[in-house]
């Protein structure tokens, strides 16, 4: 493969809000719950180990509320972009779309969003009209964060609403990240988001979920942009990073990881499914192809592989998603504050990168 140049990707770390950072995978550590000292610690980490982004998880019933703690920790960093992740299951969208504006304020500008496609808190809804709400919801708040009136009258949402009076910073609707994958997901994709999530797969597979959003995205005259969210064990040798990803696992049991699996609400979504015919069809210890680990999946719904080996091959290994037309990472190691160093000083500086720019 040609690398003699590459065009710049944004570089995302993770901020742990939900419970979720480790040791030994499957074993908590109450010094890395969730809390505001240990999240905000993380996300300043980050930004002055150079990161251009940070996703900031929500999930109900798990860790710290991620809205509140966005418009604290967007008061105590000054150049790191914060990806919100909003329920749509749990907000109004004329209050979210205040909400969203007040907080850019706060930032001065860094705010970007991340739809959860979520079901109201002790409902269920089946998934497509799930993400038929969730199409509506990104159609009302693109509107009223562009500054315009909405007049909408659809299944889930019927009103007509001016504007909130606080406008963000540029006076237009943030980038909004989505990430899904059942044809209900990607249709909501393609009507609605700007940068499209995906979960670790095999690059062949990556590829044909591009050329398909990529599809379904200009039947409606639009383009996405792509991101791809996965773990990192980079160690100074692929030996060294083979045995920390080991380690990860050294502790953990087989009904503890299943347990761990089966509490997430998303626990049931093609995209856990995907995950698991990933970490099913892997070698024996655990490969799905050249340095992608699926071991992480034991212990977690969700995303569950990482890139392993030592700077040279990450490095390769991001290069070759970018061939595919990846242009942002969201990236997260275990525990995440050290991964975090580990990134910085191997790869981080090798790499081309800044935050996305949207026209």
């Amino acid at each position: 493969m040609n690398t003699a140049h590459t065009p710049p990707c944004e570089i995302s770390w993770f901020g742990a809000l939900c419970d979720d950072d480790y040791e030994f995978l499957g074993v908590p550590d109450p010094a890395l719950a969730s809390s505001w000292e240990h999240c905000r610690d993380l996300v300043q980490r980050a930004e002055s180990g150079g990161f251009d982004n940070i996703l900031l998880p929500s999930g109900y019933a798990l860790g710290i509320d991620t809205t509140a703690f966005a418009a604290a920790v967007a008061a105590v960093t000054q150049r790191i972009k914060l990806l919100m992740a909003v329920r749509i299951g749990e907000s109004w969208p004329p209050q979210l779309a205040r909400q969203i504006a007040t907080l850019d304020r706060i930032s001065g500008g860094r705010l970007n969003i991340n739809i959860i496609s979520s079901d109201v808190p002790g409902e269920t809804l089946d998934s497509g009209p799930r993400y038929q709400r969730t199409i509506e919801a990104m159609d009302i708040l693109r509107t009223l964060l562009n500054g315009q009136q909405v007049a909408h009258d659809g299944e889930f949402y019927r009103l007509t609403v001016d504007p909130p009076r606080v406008t963000t910073v540029q006076a237009r609707c943030p980038p909004f990240y989505f990430g899904g994958l059942s044809p209900a997901a990607r249709e909501a994709a393609a009507r609605g988001c700007d940068v499209y999530l995906m979960w670790p797969d095999r690059l062949p597979a990556i590829r044909d979920t591009i050329a398909d959003l990529r599809e379904r995205a200009r039947r409606y005259g639009r383009e996405l942009r792509f991101g791809y969210r996965v773990h990192v064990v980079v160690r100074e040798t692929e030996s060294e990073a083979r045995e920390a990803a080991s380690r990860l696992l050294s502790k953990l049991d087989a009904a503890t990881g299943a347990a761990i699996r089966a509490k997430s609400l998303d626990s049931q979504s093609a995209g856990v499914a995907a995950q698991t015919a990933l970490r099913e069809g892997a070698d024996d210890d655990g490969y799905a192809e050249e340095n992608l680990w699926t071991g992480i999946g034991r212990a977690r719904s969700g995303c569950g592989a990482a890139i392993v080996g030592d700077p040279d091959q990450v490095l390769a290994k991001l290069r070759a998603y970018q061939a595919e037309g990846i242009e942002a990472f969201i990236l997260s190691g275990y525990p995440h504050a050290r991964e975090c160093d580990l990134f910085s000083r191997y790869v981080l500086p090798r790499i081309e990168h800044g935050a996305l720019q949207f026209s």
